[in-house]
């Protein structure tokens, strides 16, 4: 039986048929709405994809001229790889006249009393405003998880032009100069972060006190991902996995190298499985053949997320040591398949894997980031006893992300919001 809280929903990308943020606003919305009375407010784009009985659902339409100015954009950033610094400056007008209709549309509403409460979910990224703020004076206003502003490490200076980070100035520039951005921050009853990163970032930023923000991990995991226990192996060999996009800061080329630098015997006993697609493909193509490794590294190419799951029960280790992962979800995935994980200590995926699930690695260098990860890989090769007991850790430490159990948690903070706000109006 739903709870009869009547919850305003902002998730302007939210579409079960695209990836990474669209498909994290969809999963939030999917499980909020079975929980609580929702109005999801969302961008036309998405409105072919959403069909909900006993849901109101409002899709804001965008103006012809900023159809073609998105065209624009994306001829202008989607050259080989994506500029995505570039790409979040020029799409802000955009998702300004979101904001702005938003507002207009629901500002009477919430002022009437319409809502318990106002969730802001997408955009992730904390560089963004929420205008619908002004009107939620005694309606609570909740914002997240937002997640990113990351940096990269000091030692990864190369890949870091490769991903245009020398245009991250525009973030700095867009925190005085967007029209309510601050206010947003300033006035929001609750604020989420979905990684320490970011909660730390957004507590300097404006001054935050614990009472107002408070960690809140961005990614979750389908249940029907989440195994029970891992079946037996059926063959000898070991096989890592790597699944994610083949862009430079994924680093698949440092996976590469590891397996190189493994002894003659290591290397007989293993085989490595990368999922994606991206700009890097032909150059990690070029490397495995350079290094001698056809006979390990197989390419899959980009495959649907249902399909990947046939990826992830056929693995034994999951290799991913990206060096700038917000949310990282693939982490998620493999732990829920019984994968014991390798990964960069930083950002979002170093939170999930801890000591009993994997190995965390401190990304100092790339040099020291290859050679870490050799040696992480040759222990749980050689070791089965230490690779079975991680993957049932895995999978016990991924049955706390699931979407249901986050929808879970969230309802719960609309309570203790509702009643905090309530308390302080009488």
């Amino acid at each position: 039986m739903k709870n009869q809280i009547k919850v305003l929903l902002l998730i302007e990308q939210c579409n079960p048929a695209w990836q990474s943020v669209p498909l994290e606003g969809y999963k939030y919305f999917q499980e909020i709405s079975k929980l609580v009375d929702v109005t999801l407010v969302t961008h036309d784009r998405n409105k072919e994809y959403l069909k909900f009985d006993n849901t109101e659902i409002v899709c804001i339409e965008e103006m012809h001229l900023f159809k073609a100015y998105y065209s624009l954009v994306e001829g202008l950033v989607y050259k080989h790889k994506v500029n995505w610094p570039l790409y979040n400056s020029l799409t802000y007008p955009i998702y300004a006249e979101f904001n702005h209709k938003v507002y207009h549309k629901f500002k009477s509403k919430i002022l009437n009393g319409d809502y318990d409460i106002v969730h802001a979910i997408t955009p992730m990224i904390p560089r963004y405003p929420y205008k619908i703020v002004k009107a939620c004076h005694s309606t609570p206003f909740l914002l997240g998880p937002v997640n990113g502003g990351i940096t990269f490490p000091p030692g990864f200076r190369e890949k870091a032009r490769e991903e245009f980070a020398y245009l991250n100035f525009l973030r700095a520039i867009g925190r005085f100069l967007i029209p309510g951005y601050r206010e947003t921050y300033k006035k929001a009853d609750r604020i989420l972060a979905g990684s320490t990163y970011t909660l730390n970032l957004l507590k300097r930023l404006f001054n935050l006190p614990d009472s107002r923000i408070s960690l809140f991990f961005e990614n979750g995991i389908d249940s029907n991902f989440v195994l029970t226990q891992k079946p037996p192996k059926q063959d000898s060999k070991v096989h890592l996995l790597f699944v994610g996009r083949l862009v430079p800061y994924k680093c698949a080329d440092i996976v590469i190298k590891s397996l190189s630098r493994l002894n003659q015997t290591i290397q007989n006993k293993i085989d490595l499985t990368i999922v994606g697609d991206g700009s890097e493909k032909v150059l990690l193509e070029k490397l495995v053949q350079k290094l001698g490794l056809n006979d390990i590294v197989q390419f899959i190419g980009w495959v649907p997320q249902s399909q990947t799951l046939d990826y992830y029960r056929q693995a034994d280790i999951f290799c991913f040591p990206s060096i700038r992962e917000f949310g990282g979800a693939v982490v998620l995935e493999a732990m829920a398949n019984g994968l014991p994980c390798i990964v960069a200590n930083y950002g979002g995926i170093g939170e999930y894997v801890t000591e009993e699930t994997g190995f965390k690695i401190e990304p100092i260098s790339p040099e020291y980031l290859t050679q870490e990860l050799t040696h992480k890989i040759q222990i749980l090769v050689e070791d089965d006893q230490l690779r079975e007991s991680m993957s049932v850790k895995s999978i016990e430490r991924a049955r706390q992300f699931t979407w249901e159990r986050k929808a879970i948690e969230l309802v719960k903070i609309y309570e203790q919001m509702i009643s905090e706000k309530r308390s302080l109006d009488k």
